[in-house]
């Protein structure tokens, strides 16, 4: 697989230093707040760069923290009048939740702050030692100049990060610095405030030494990739490599990979401008699949613009309901499939067309050039437009399909449900969500429309025709049509009702 290496500026074969074992560590979530769609876009990149890799047969370690100690989970659980340690968990287990309907994998290790103090510690302490971190009156400072590579991910020299620093800084804190660049390992607090307990007094740890603590605890002082968000490169990347290698002499990470951004109608996601969207809140507007299925329609080095409207109390997404739309198509050809009578299923026939027996071999080739889901994805389309073919061939009347054909289907459906994690649901249930959604948009009470099914079937079964037909007609009205079929009675929104 080839990745852009960020460190190196250019793509890279990933070549993992033990062979067949990828190590990987990604910048996990600070659980002051709901996942917003920035970190919905970031979590389903490396979760199919996980997938990915381990249908290739590597093996993959994939650790992903996440702060519960932060300055902004102190800031809003003052705010809140909340134990900052209680914020952090009911976010933390909201985080979960969201992740899991996206239909992410868990990591092999989600490390947290508050579990590894003593490791984090540890690493100050060694960097105090070494002479390339100090205290001052409470704090410690890791002393930049003390990095002679620093610089080297971001490519920014030192005068451009000095020059920023200077602007940045608070008088109070300009004086316990040694130098403009120096960044916080470990914040010293009051008693009254949220703290933890340091040899250097009461405080909490910085941010960026957090993650180069729980990494090289759980992946060990050198590993092969860590990924995270654009935004993360300078400082936060940069100052976990200086920290990290001053620390061990050894290079800290091997790779580095890094996803754009999520823009609102092409401008930063903010909550000053209005433009802020949680995970959560999307869902309960569109299927959470269908936003795993649009993010991946933008490569995740390129900016992900959202377009959104007003529509009264409520919002419209566009694209996520176009990849809604998609996934309907690819959910009723999965329940297609599925009821295709073992007796249409013949021995010998023609061989299966390439759009069936490729899709494993596309995707594998698509993903290894730098993570191109745009191209894996449609390479699925074809797929899906070839399974349908299928099932027009089998259920047509007095037709079959030869056996090697399904076995290609079911082959290609396992992939992309395991590489990309599309198509993994029950295709009833998720095509009965997506109806009933739709039709209490439109003021229709599934449950109405249910018990009016349930009438109908005993007017029928009393032969009572005149009010079958009438409860039809009803329903018909109100933009429902009923589908009687030889597995039972179903219904669904009537064309233009969606």
């Amino acid at each position: 697989m080839r990745i852009f290496d960020t460190l190196r500026a250019r793509k890279a074969v990933l070549e993992p230093e033990v062979p067949g074992h990828i190590r990987l560590y990604v910048c996990g979530p600070t659980v002051y707040d709901n996942a917003h769609l920035g970190h919905a876009r970031a979590y389903v990149v490396y979760d199919v760069l996980v997938r990915h890799l381990r249908s290739t047969g590597l093996k993959v370690t994939y650790v992903r923290n996440v702060t519960d100690i932060d300055d902004k989970i102190v800031k809003r659980a003052l705010e809140n009048k909340e134990d900052p340690t209680t914020l952090a968990a009911r976010f933390y287990r909201a985080y979960e939740e969201d992740m899991t309907r996206l239909g992410n994998i868990k990591p092999d290790q989600e490390p947290k702050v508050s579990e590894h103090l003593s490791d984090i510690i540890a690493l100050i302490s060694r960097l105090i030692d070494n002479g390339s971190a100090y205290v001052a009156a409470g704090d410690v400072y890791f002393h930049v100049p003390s990095c002679a590579a620093y610089g080297k991910l971001s490519h920014r020299k030192q005068e451009d990060n000095i020059a920023g620093a200077s602007g940045r800084l608070e008088d109070s804190e300009a004086q316990r610095k040694r130098h403009p660049a120096d960044f916080a390992l470990w914040k010293g607090a009051s008693p009254s405030e949220p703290n933890w307990s340091s040899p250097w007094g009461p405080g909490r740890p910085g941010w960026h030494i957090e993650c180069s603590a729980m990494s090289m605890k759980h992946l060990g002082e050198s590993f092969d990739l860590h990924g995270g968000g654009l935004d993360l490169v300078f400082p936060h990347h940069e100052n976990e490599i200086a920290q990290s290698e001053c620390a061990t002499g050894k290079t800290f990470s091997r790779y580095w990979m890094h996803n754009g951004f999520v823009q609102v109608n092409k401008e930063k996601m903010s909550k000053s401008l209005g433009n802020f969207f949680t995970a959560r809140e999307t869902f309960r507007l569109v299927e959470p699949e269908a936003i795993r299925y649009s993010l991946l329609t933008t490569h995740y080095r390129a900016p992900y613009n959202l377009e959104w409207e007003s529509a009264g109390d409520s919002v419209i997404f566009p694209q996520f309901e176009i990849a809604e739309g998609r996934l309907e198509y690819f959910y009723r050809a999965l329940e297609r499939f599925h009821s295709i009578p073992p007796g249409r299923i013949s021995k010998t026939g023609p061989a299966a067309p390439a759009a069936l027996t490729d899709l494993s071999k596309e995707l594998n080739a698509a993903l290894d050039d730098d993570l191109d889901t745009p191209k894996a994805l449609a390479h699925t389309s074809d797929f899906l437009h070839a399974l349908n073919d299928l099932c027009d061939r089998a259920h047509a009347k007095g037709g079959s399909i030869p056996e090697p054909w399904v076995i290609a289907a079911r082959a290609g459906i396992a992939a992309l449900a395991s590489v990309l994690g599309l198509g993994a649901d029950d295709p009833a249930a998720f095509l009965s969500r997506v109806r009933d959604r739709r039709a209490l948009s439109r003021g229709i009470d599934p449950a109405h429309v249910a018990a009016q099914i349930t009438a109908r079937a005993e007017a029928r079964k009393a032969k009572d025709f005149a009010q079958s037909d009438a409860i039809r007609d009803e329903l018909l009205r109100r933009g429902v049509e009923i589908l009687d079929t030889p597995g039972g009675t179903s219904w669904r929104l009537g064309v233009g009702a969606s």
